[in-house]
């Protein structure tokens, strides 16, 4: 019995070793061809070597045109002193209307629209109103009275050279007609201080329509105005403002109030209009600090003829400091700027192929933004198709990931 159980553990034991042996040879055999080709496309397009522990991406001609990668090499440039702080577009409050009646009345037409340029004196409704109703029926009457009086005093006037009236009868009608004058001159300025013309119907009657008027030509940015609603004098109807110069209105920290002044030259930037620039003027600086955000108002202003700044638009205003002396700084396009781990990146032309490198921004102009950190004089930048490279060096991260 002792040597069957001997037997059959030594048959154990060689089954096991033919196993291990089989899978060691699975292990040693080469890879297929497919599969090493596809390493080696893997690696001609991606380059894991770590330089300073940053990956390099390594592209071939094609693939280079293909991205649309283009490359530029790092120069200084002078550039003004700027302070750039954010701000928002504001129309013009000493050219903003609000228009309103003076005096109660219904709507019974809407001649404007919001966003419609309006014209000095067009008319925006029109409102039939009891009150002016009654002033134009005062003046109609106070205009007859005029006329009766002033028959009365010529027939007077030639009665009495003859000297058929006494003189008595000629000062009486004479005062008639100055007082009848009087009563017509006021009925008059009723009228003119109600906004309302002294034209009357096609037949002669009084008219209690009148219109509501622009009074200066601008755009339409408010309205409220509804047929058939009653108006009043406390509540505006229309809101004009002439946009063809606008407010950027920005806060300046207590620290930057001795580099600008009054006057400065600011440069103004929109998203709407990356490629754009529009030229203004520093106008106002507040007398007082908010306590609160221990900020001071400042105002740039803007002409604005072809009305494509919006008010309410955030902006960015560079407004140039008042050392007014220029600097050198390392300039690149913003399309050569990415984020990466919300770290600003720029790829670098380095040993065949492309390494992200994180840098520190400075000011924005226009389209370009300085480099403070990060960068060297000659190194050679990627200043268009950053994004394509992001997306490789994404990729591959991913894949190393899995």
């Amino acid at each position: 019995m002792k040597a069957l159980f001997l037997f059959q553990r030594c048959r154990v034991l060689a089954a096991g070793l033919s196993v291990l042996a089989l899978s060691g040879c699975g292990r040693g055999e080469p890879p297929t061809p497919q599969a090493a080709a596809t390493q080696q496309s893997q690696e001609s397009s991606q380059d894991t070597d770590k330089p300073g522990g940053a990956e390099r991406l390594k592209l071939s001609a094609e693939e280079i045109r293909a991205a649309g990668i283009k490359t530029a090499g790092l120069s200084e440039e002078e550039v003004a002193e700027q302070l750039t702080v954010t701000a928002t577009i504001r129309p013009n409050q000493e050219r903003i209307v609000h228009v309103a009646p003076r005096v109660p009345g219904r709507i019974v037409k809407v001649q404007a629209n919001l966003g419609d340029a309006v014209r000095a004196g067009q008319t925006l409704a029109v409102l039939d109103s009891l009150e002016v109703g009654e002033a134009h029926s005062a003046y109609l009457q106070a205009r007859t009275a005029q006329a009766v009086a002033k028959a009365d005093f010529e027939r007077a006037e030639k009665l009495h050279g003859e000297q058929i009236i006494a003189q008595k009868d000629h000062l009486r009608a004479h005062a008639e007609y100055e007082k009848s004058k009087a009563a017509f001159a006021a009925a008059a300025d009723r009228l003119r201080m109600l906004g309302v013309s002294q034209v009357l119907s096609s037949n002669g009657n009084a008219v209690s329509t009148f219109p509501l008027i622009s009074p200066f030509t601008g755009t339409v940015i408010e309205k409220h105005a509804i047929l058939g609603e009653l108006a009043q004098p406390d509540k505006q109807l229309f809101v004009i403002a002439d946009l063809s110069r606008l407010w950027i209105e920005a806060n300046l920290f207590e620290k930057d109030l001795s580099k600008v002044q009054i006057g400065a030259p600011a440069v103004i930037t929109v998203a709407a209009y990356p490629d754009e620039a529009f030229q203004g003027r520093l106008t106002y600086i507040a007398a007082v600090v908010d306590k609160e955000t221990r900020t001071v108002q400042a105002r740039v202003e803007v002409t604005n003829l072809d009305g494509r700044l919006k008010p309410e638009m955030f902006a960015t205003a560079a407004i140039h400091t008042r050392s007014g002396s220029n600097r050198k700084a390392l300039l690149l396009p913003e399309e050569g700027v990415v984020l990466m781990q919300g770290q600003p990146t720029v790829f670098v032309e380095s040993g065949g192929g492309f390494e992200p490198r994180p840098v520190e921004l400075g000011v924005r102009l226009r389209d370009r933004v300085e480099v403070k950190k990060g960068l060297a004089v000659g190194e050679t930048v990627v200043t268009a198709g950053t994004y394509a490279l992001k997306a490789r060096l994404l990729k591959a991260q991913l894949g190393e990931g899995h």
